[in-house]
């Protein structure tokens, strides 16, 4: 049976420590620091309150100047999930809100219509919800940065299983590769469950947190969407990210 899908929130976990950019949250975007950004592209989606998870004074002064509601969470939190489980808790102890998007805070320019899309996997059934793009060139085939998702879509599907994440290229053979795209939206009692399990061994050997959920036994599925949207992890994204959004002002 499908369940249904009442009273989503999105929380934006957002921390000023990046190994490869220190403080990019809070990096200047057209006049605007790039959290502020990542908010209104979440407002404009619609789904419900829209809130930003962090541990820095800063980020959360940011967060509220730009109109947003911040909360402040466990600097020594080790995860993002942890962050806005945490922030959840303080939101809606009570627990009106039934399914959780986490969105990254490093997403600028991501299209507000994939937090709808991430969505979807959910009511067909699933525990978590994500979302995968075509891998269209060499160099994200070969990127160790760029996460693989094998899944398989059925003719003219648009969601399919996820059964497995890696940072090399999976599956082996012909047939198309999807590039996973680090959105989730969780039922809350699968963010619970999650957050509560200790790192598992797939997820400390790839270095990727969301193998703890499938070898924990909850279900993740991926709604393919057109392009992986574009991430700022580096001094040269960020210049990349201003000159996107400058061109789209």
């Amino acid at each position: 049976m499908k369940a249904t899908i009442l009273n989503p929130i999105v929380l934006i976990p957002a921390r000023l420590g990046s190994t490869r950019l220190p403080g990019k949250v809070l990096a200047e975007i057209g006049g605007q620091p790039m959290i502020a950004h990542v908010l209104k592209r979440a407002q404009e989606a619609g789904l419900g309150p829209v809130a930003v998870a962090c541990c820095e004074t800063q980020v959360a002064e940011q967060v509220e100047a730009s109109g947003g509601a911040a909360v402040l969470t466990n600097p020594d939190l080790p995860s993002g999930s942890d962050r806005i489980f945490a922030a959840l808790q303080s939101l809606d102890p009570e627990g009106h809100h039934d399914v959780i998007v986490n969105l990254q805070g490093d997403l600028p320019s991501i299209d507000p219509l994939y937090l709808a899309a991430v969505l979807k996997p959910l009511a067909q059934g699933y525990d978590i919800g994500t979302l995968v793009a075509p891998i269209t060139t060499e160099a994200e085939r070969q990127a160790p940065s760029v996460v693989k998702c094998a899944c398989a879509f059925a003719d003219g599907a648009e969601i399919a299983p996820a059964l497995y994440f890696s940072r090399h290229l999976i599956p082996s053979g012909k047939g198309p590769f999807w590039h996973h795209i680090g959105i989730y939206a969780y039922r809350r009692a699968a963010l619970a469950q999650f957050v509560s399990l200790p790192p598992s061994p797939l997820e400390l050997r790839e270095r990727l947190e969301q193998l703890r959920a499938l070898e924990a036994g909850l279900r993740i599925g991926a709604t393919r969407v057109a392009e992986a949207p574009f991430g700022v992890d580096t001094p040269e994204d960020l210049e990349r990210a201003r000159e996107t959004l400058s061109r789209c002002a």
